[in-house]
């Protein structure tokens, strides 16, 4: 069984055509969870230009090797989390390590089928195998971590740092988390409450609306935009403290900036896309393995994907964290 999206707003579970064994290096995954996260969503509305219809959809994904093939590099029994972004591994990007913006790159889930089914095939080069330690329900956070792990290294973070997170969805509830962990003094900053209030539970952080911070004269020294809109970059570049910087996470179409501003208070602007393979995805693990980091109220549901429709009506209302899907025993 596999979700299908025919064409925006318009998806079905079907029945999969027998799967070819795996060839090469490939290896045929049993999924365990797949998480729901914003590109998901903009799939399903048609919102992403680059996606192509139809396709399956899904990328967060954490499963089992049930079959190999001769070349492959992970062992049946594996459990294994997903690089869900290709790379060609030739390009002068790839070549120089930057596989996160390769020229050939491809995404599951968006321009070529994705993971949200039972069993699906893969070359064993875009997975990773899991350590014993590390529980599936923080397994399925790999994928959308690495993105905040890889941002986070654009800056120097530590004890006291002030950081500002702009947008409290999945990336920016991570960020938060990763920051609070940091030692850093933590302000969350989003237009909803239900999300202020997912966000306090991940440990001390101060969690307020837009207009509440508007009537401060605090600035920051690190702002992490996870927005994606207009007004979250353009709001986010006035509480950056002279001579800090703002990494951007979200990908508003565009944004107005004061240059003048940036350039007379030395401010630094990043932008940041997915992540390095496996560096990043090794690093993420380690986080995820340290039972003082706390990302337990990011994960607001799991449901069997029989029960997609609810899963997608819960994203779209924005009140929720992370929900996960269940291919396991449906």
């Amino acid at each position: 069984m596999e979700l299908f999206l025919e064409k925006p707003k318009e998806m079905k579970i079907r029945e999969m055509e027998p799967l070819a064994d795996p060839v090469g290096d490939e290896v045929k995954i049993r999924v365990i969870y797949g998480g729901i996260c914003g590109s998901d969503v903009g799939v399903y509305l048609g919102k992403l230009k680059h996606a192509v219809y139809p396709l399956r959809p899904g990328h967060e994904l954490v499963g089992t090797v049930i079959h190999a093939g001769p070349d492959a590099s992970v062992e049946v029994g594996a459990r294994v989390v997903i690089l869900p972004n290709t790379f060609c591994g030739e390009c002068s990007y790839c070549r120089n390590g930057d596989t996160n913006i390769c020229e050939r790159k491809k995404s599951l889930g968006v321009n070529m089928d994705g993971g949200f089914s039972q069993e699906f095939l893969i070359s064993s080069k875009y997975v990773l195998p899991l350590p014993d330690d590390l529980p599936n329900e923080k397994a399925v956070l790999i994928e959308p971590f690495a993105v905040v792990v890889h941002a986070f290294k654009k800056v120097k973070i530590t004890k006291e740092t002030t950081v500002c997170i702009i947008g409290c969805g999945n990336e920016g509830m991570l960020a938060a988390a990763l920051a609070h962990h940091l030692g850093a003094r933590v302000t969350a900053v989003d237009i909803n409450p239900h999300k202020l209030e997912l966000v306090k539970q991940i440990g001390d952080i101060r969690a307020v609306l837009p207009e509440d911070l508007a009537h401060e004269s605090r600035r920051f020294d690190v702002v992490i935009e996870a927005g994606g809109t207009s007004s979250s970059v353009e709001n986010g570049i006035q509480l950056v403290r002279p001579g800090g910087s703002m990494v951007v996470i979200g990908l508003a179409p565009e944004a107005i900036l004061p240059v003048a501003y940036v350039v007379r208070n030395e401010l630094t602007l990043y932008g940041t896309i997915i992540y390095n393979f496996p560096s990043d995805y090794l690093q993420t693990i380690e986080y995820l393995r340290d039972p003082h980091f706390c990302v337990d109220a990011i994960v607001s549901s799991i449901m069997p994907f029989t029960s997609f429709q609810q899963a997608f009506e819960n994203a779209l209302t924005g009140n929720y964290g992370k929900i996960i899907l269940s291919f396991n025993g449906v």
